[in-house]
């Protein structure tokens, strides 16, 4: 009879905000763990009020993925999380994206607000002219039902970049 290593057991430190294991850890785990953790900072009902968190944590959660997502955050009018969903799957170095699913996921959701997000499997965040050009059309399709966008924030392993922080929005 084999034994199975139990999964390392996750526990609150004694900081807030921290985490001690209680056994050795793999690469995948932690990545796992680190999933785990992002998933449950934007749980419903979670108010987003502060960015770097935001972009913390979607970062964690798409950044092994090797092909595009396209995927949305999307806020009632006290900018808390009603769902995080991803949309749209491409291949190494695009995504098709859908301005109408876009509005017409946001309208079901009855989002006031949306946050776009989508990651570049290069790793490198900086945004492409089509990634401009998709935003600026959401943006404005969106803007037709009263839906604001707040953001469109790239992700990749070397970071993110923010169109908000830019000016871009």
């Amino acid at each position: 009879m084999t034994c199975q290593p139990l999964s390392p057991q996750l526990i609150a430190g004694e900081e807030p905000g921290t985490y001690r294991l209680t056994s050795d850890v793999t690469s995948a785990q932690l990545l796992h763990l680190a999933k785990m953790i992002a998933r449950r900072k934007l749980r419903k009902g979670n108010k987003l009020t502060q960015p770097e968190q935001v972009h913390r944590c979607l970062q964690t959660l798409m950044l092994d993925y090797p092909y595009e997502v396209f995927g949305t955050l999307l806020l009632d009018t006290q900018h808390r999380l009603i769902a995080f969903d991803e949309l749209f799957r491409g291949t190494i170095d695009c995504a098709s994206v859908y301005p109408r699913e876009v509005i017409k996921h946001a309208i079901e959701h009855n989002a006031a607000a949306v946050i776009l997000v989508h990651n570049h499997p290069s790793g490198d965040p900086e945004p492409s002219d089509a990634d401009r050009r998709i935003t600026q059309r959401l943006k404005e399709a969106l803007g037709l039902v009263d839906i604001r966008v707040l953001d469109h924030i790239v992700v990749g392993h070397e970071g993110y970049t923010s169109f908000a922080q830019r000016g871009w929005l």
